[in-house]
C-alpha cells in the first residue's frame, strides 16, 4: 500500500516564507550545505594537482592521532557526536513548529520491523550498483581512489567505524531527505523541483570524490527521495545508509591490500 508523507504544504504570509527560508539555509550551512562547498574547493584543489584523480586518494576515516590511540579514540567521538548536533536542531526547530520533532519525518522505533527489512532491500540494491560504478569511474579516470578507512589497527577500530557509518546515515538521511524535503514543500517548491534539489545537494557533498561520487550519489538521491515519498518514513533510508556505510567501511578494513579488484592507493 502506497504510504504518503505527512502533508505540509500549508499557505505562509510572506514573512513567514521568509523564517523557513533562513532557517532552511541555516541548517544547511550548519551541516551538509557546508560539506558541499568544502567538497567543491576539494575538487579543483583535485583537478589542479599533477597526476590523474584515480592517482589521488579520498579518505573517509582516517586518523586524528597516529600513533596515541586514546586521544585518537577521544577525538573520533567527538566527531561523531558533534555531527550529529545539526541533527538534533532540525527535532527542535519540528517541535517547535508544533511537530512531534523527528516521529514527524518517520524517524522512530515504531515500526522496526519494516523499516529494517525495507532498508536492507534497498542497501542490497544500491550497494552491488554502487561499487561497479565506482570501479568503472574510477578506471575511467573520473574519480579518485576512495578509501573507506585508515585507522589504526587498534581494538576500537570496528566500533568507530560502525558509528561512523550511523552517523553519516542519521545526518544526511534526516536533513537532506526528509526535513529538506518538508521545508521545500512549505515553501512551495514542486515535488519535482524539492527532488532536484536533495539529489544535487547530495551529489555535491560527495565531490571530493570525484565526477563518479557525485553522479553516483545523485541518483542514488532520486531513489532515496522516490522512496521516502512512497513510504512516508526516513526509517528505512537511515537504514539502508547505515548497511551500505557498515560495509563499505569494514570491507575495506578486511578486504584492501588482500583482492586484486579493491583499489588502494
Amino acid at each position: 500500500m502506497r504510504v504518503e508523507p505527512e502533508p505540509v504544504v500549508v499557505e505562509l504570509r510572506e514573512d513567514g516564507r521568509r523564517v523557513l527560508r533562513t532557517e532552511t539555509l541555516l541548517v544547511l550551512a550548519l551541516s551538509l550545505g557546508a560539506s558541499g562547498v568544502s567538497a567543491l574547493i576539494s575538487f579543483i584543489g583535485s583537478l589542479t594537482k599533477p597526476g590523474g584523480l584515480k592517482d589521488q586518494a579520498a579518505t573517509l576515516n582516517g586518523s586524528y592521532a597516529p600513533g596515541r590511540p586514546w586521544l585518537d579514540l577521544a577525538w573520533q567521538l567527538f566527531g561523531i557526536a558533534t555531527a550529529l548536533v545539526p541533527v538534533l536542531l532540525v527535532a527542535h526547530l519540528l517541535t517547535r513548529e508544533g511537530a512531534p520533532g523527528l516521529r514527524v519525518l518517520g524517524f522512530d522505533r515504531t515500526r522496526p520491523g519494516p523499516d529494517l527489512a525495507r532498508g536492507a532491500l534497498v542497501a542490497a540494491g544500491i550497494g552491488s550498483a554502487g561499487l561497479a560504478f565506482y570501479l568503472a569511474a574510477r578506471a575511467t579516470g573520473f574519480n579518485l581512489t576512495v578509501v573507506p578507512e585508515a585507522l589504526p589497527d587498534v581494538w576500537w577500530k570496528f566500533p568507530v567505524l560502525i558509528l561512523s557509518a550511523v552517523q553519516n546515515s542519521v545526518v544526511e538521511e534526516v536533513i537532506v531527505l526528509a526535513y529538506l524535503l518538508r521545508r521545500l514543500g512549505q515553501l512551495g517548491w514542486s515535488p519535482a523541483a524539492a527532488l532536484l534539489a536533495s539529489s544535487l545537494l547530495r551529489g555535491s557533498y560527495h565531490l571530493y570524490q570525484g565526477v563518479g561520487g557525485f553522479i553516483g550519489n545523485t541518483v542514488m538521491g532520486v531513489v532515496f527521495v522516490l522512496a521516502y515519498r512512497r513510504w512516508g518514513r526516513v526509517g528505512p533510508l537511515v537504514v539502508a545508509h547505515a548497511l551500505l556505510d557498515v560495509v563499505a567501511f569494514g570491507g575495506y578494513a578486511l578486504l584492501a591490500g588482500k583482492v586484486g579488484w579493491l583499489p588502494t592507493p
